[in-house]
């Protein structure tokens, strides 16, 4: 019994070093086929060749590995649009719907205000235009930084009734009050 004790310890331990040393000496060899490609999404092109068109394309794509999105669109330029219509009017003679045409662009609109050639308005050029677009606020481009200014200031007279050169007079008249160590209290 003690011998076949032995024996099968020897035959343990003389074949876990030979498997051991086997796998140190083990190769194998395999070949990795890959013949599928991933998906993609392709961006279309959108083409916009004539230069007197005021649009841009836009394009895009997105992949997953399951589902592919792909669009394109063009985008209207309306400066752009505004420029050239404003050259053609002008071309033509019209100078003051040239005017006009641009003024509808808040930008314009308070240059032309603040350099005192105010936009035209319903036909009315100079200080006629400017009454009217006074009378008429509404129509004033939206966005008009000049024309939110006068509002202000115009919403500030209405609750106090003084103009800023009153407002400075008065300011000026109780601060040399004060200096002067004369109490006054002003309405």
């Amino acid at each position: 019994m003690r011998t076949l004790f032995f024996v099968l310890c020897f035959i343990l331990v003389v074949s876990a070093i030979t498997s051991a040393k086997g796998a140190d000496t083990n190769t194998v060899s395999s070949t990795v086929v890959t013949n599928n490609t991933p998906p993609t999404a392709s961006a279309p092109s959108v083409v916009v060749n004539n230069s007197d068109i005021c649009k841009t394309a836009v394009a895009g794509a997105v992949q997953t590995q399951i589902l592919g999105i792909s669009s394109g669109i063009t985008v209207t330029d309306e400066n752009c649009e505004r420029i050239k219509l404003s050259r053609s009017l002008y071309s033509m003679g019209m100078k003051v719907a040239a005017v006009s045409t641009l003024c509808a662009d808040p930008r314009i609109w308070d240059a032309m205000y603040m350099a005192g050639t105010y936009c035209p308005y319903m036909g009315a050029i100079g200080d006629e235009a400017k009454k009217g677009w006074e009378e008429n606020p509404d129509l004033v481009p939206e966005g008009s930084l000049v024309y939110k200014k006068i509002e202000i200031e115009q919403k500030e007279f209405e609750t106090t009734g003084l103009t800023d050169g009153e407002k400075l007079a008065k300011f000026i008249l109780f601060g040399m009050a004060m200096h002067s160590g004369i109490v006054a209290f002003f309405p």
